[in-house]
């Protein structure tokens, strides 16, 4: 599943992002979602989220 859609994704789901920092390369992050940052119900480039460990970036792919 993409990270495109809020509904998807809630605290404790496990994802990839993309950090800011990683936006030019494309490497991805995994990490559990602890907080979800964008309140839109769509984001064409991915949900923004703060994982358990404080990282922040745009959900690419749902894992779990």
């Amino acid at each position: 599943m993409d990270g495109k859609t809020r509904a998807n994704i809630k605290p404790g789901t496990v994802v990839n992002i993309v950090l800011k920092k990683d936006q030019r390369s494309g490497n991805l992050t995994e990490g559990i979602v602890k907080d979800l940052l964008t309140s839109a119900a769509f984001h064409h480039r991915g949900i923004k989220v703060r994982l358990e460990d404080g990282q922040i970036g745009r959900v690419k792919e749902i894992i779990e």
